[in-house]
């Protein structure tokens, strides 16, 4: 018989985009990013995470928090074939999900004690907002993990960075140092829309507190503007 399960969040990620937009479409493609798992507090028990420390990498369980939706569609569009060819949702990694749930692999670079939130994880190449809920947390296991003659379909080629990114010194000076390699590397993994490809059209998102917009012609990007986002 069909049964249906209750969950409830472990952790939220603390990362620099405040929407989804700008997000990479998979883990591990900007290594430079970082981001804070936070955990709620009835999991802030630091017995909970003995023995983390020795693993490098880790699994995040999430949740499409921002593509919920009633409903679902037995296929979808993938971004990685252009949003023109419909494939079943089970053959994609599609938000638009029976369960909206996402499993991501990120860098495990450390364990730290903070004041207002206990023990959290600093991990790099995370594929998640701002705010995102965390349904579970798992040690990665090369052994069983990593499977070297697995076949990846459609999506067997990496997607990497394809455009090459211009931008001001003035404005780019108005990045935070630390913060510089992971926007550029954002913006040059091509963050529009696979449906969108107006070269006339300005795009912009929110990245670490700045409010970042951009134009793009053949395989260059273009910083226009980077500003003060607004206050929270």
């Amino acid at each position: 018989m069909p049964r249906e399960f209750s969950m409830k969040p472990v952790a939220h990620i603390h990362s620099d985009f405040s929407s989804k937009f700008g997000v990479p479409r998979q883990s591990g493609l900007a290594e430079a990013l970082e981001a804070l798992v936070v955990f709620e507090p009835a999991y802030r028990d630091p017995a909970a995470l003995r023995g983390l420390e020795g693993f490098s990498h880790v699994w995040l369980i999430w949740v499409f928090d921002r593509a919920v939706r009633d409903g679902w569609s037995p296929t979808v569009r993938p971004p990685r074939l252009g949003g023109n060819v419909r494939l079943g949702v089970f053959a994609t990694r599609s938000p638009f999900r029976p369960n909206p749930v996402a499993l991501s692999a990120v860098a495990l670079a450390g364990m730290e004690e903070t004041r207002e939130w206990g023990t959290v994880l600093r991990v790099r190449g995370a594929d998640l907002a701002d705010g995102t809920p965390i349904l579970d947390v798992k040690p990665y296991l090369p052994y069983a993990d990593c499977l070297p003659n697995a076949v990846g379909g459609f999506a067997s080629a990496p997607a990497g960075e394809t455009l090459k990114v211009e931008c001001p010194r003035p404005l780019w000076e108005k990045v935070p140092q630390p913060k510089r390699e992971a926007l550029r590397s954002v913006l040059a993994l091509d963050p529009r829309p696979r449906y969108r490809q107006d070269p006339e059209r300005v795009y912009g998102f929110g990245f670490a507190g700045l409010e970042v917009r951009f134009s793009v012609e053949g395989r260059v990007l273009r910083v226009l503007e980077i500003e003060n986002g607004p206050e929270t």
